[in-house]
């Protein structure tokens, strides 16, 4: 009888400790079908734009666990991955030996080994700050050739911030607890302000989390979240797939 009791017991037990061995392992989080899906809406999209990239020089910001990068690597960019939190690290370390890994917190970012570079990626993110101005003059500086954003947003015609609390465990959230969810209006605003050339897609990803008509009532969208994709350029794009205004309409891409 304290055989099979010890038996039961040690098996709780090793559920239990593969349990937190997941919670605490970043690729439990970030490939769970969610976010697979999430990532490769995105990634078709920006590869329906046709924006060149091909051999260029990459910063990626606030990889998590680097499911972005393989999009530059496959194209033959030189790329410098960064991440502020330590398992994801580690994790992108293992997972990509011969590129440059390097830690960074755009709240409080610090210099850049390369910089400045053709192109920086930044999807996903800019919503997980505390200060996002900051964030965009930084980004603006690394950055020689284009800036492709991505993030959450508010619905609004105002040009607001809008911090908001968030869960600093979680490794999916902001590093520093407080996050934000700017309007469109602002984050425009605000590339304008650094860049020459501003653009919106005139399509959104495969996702509902991406809305197409922003003139609608918020509380018809049907996603906890709306996103908004943002190119930022040094130099003027002739590129159908483009809009130089922030426009209410948008479709799917083809």
């Amino acid at each position: 009888m304290f055989d099979k009791i010890k038996t039961k017991t040690t098996n709780i037990i090793r559920k239990m400790g593969s349990g937190i061995v997941h919670s605490i392992d970043p690729a439990h989080t970030f490939h769970s079908n969610h976010y697979l899906r999430h990532t490769a809406r995105r990634l078709e999209h920006l590869a329906s734009l046709r924006i060149p990239v091909e051999g260029m020089s990459v910063l990626e910001v606030g990889a998590g666990i680097g499911d972005h990068s393989n999009y530059y690597i496959d194209r033959g960019c030189r790329i410098t991955i960064t991440e502020a939190r330590t398992k994801n690290l580690d994790y992108l370390r293992r997972r990509y030996p011969n590129c440059h890994v390097q830690f960074l917190d755009l709240d409080s970012p610090s210099h850049i080994e390369g910089s400045p570079f053709d192109v920086v990626h930044c999807y996903g993110l800019l919503y997980h700050l505390s200060k996002p101005q900051k964030a965009l003059s930084f980004l603006s500086q690394n950055t020689n050739k284009v800036l492709f954003l991505e993030t959450c947003v508010s619905y609004g015609e105002n040009e607001e911030i809008n911090l908001t609390e968030e869960h600093q465990s979680n490794p999916t959230q902001a590093y520093s607890g407080t996050g934000c969810r700017p309007t469109r209006a602002w984050l425009y605003r605000e590339l304008q302000n650094l860049f020459e050339y501003v653009y919106l897609p005139a399509t959104q990803p495969w996702h509902e989390e991406f809305p197409l008509d922003w003139s609608t009532i918020p509380e018809r969208h049907e996603a906890n979240l709306q996103r908004a994709i943002f190119i930022a350029s040094r130099e003027r794009l002739e590129n159908d797939k483009l809009t130089p205004s922030l426009v209410l309409q948008q479709t799917r891409h083809e």
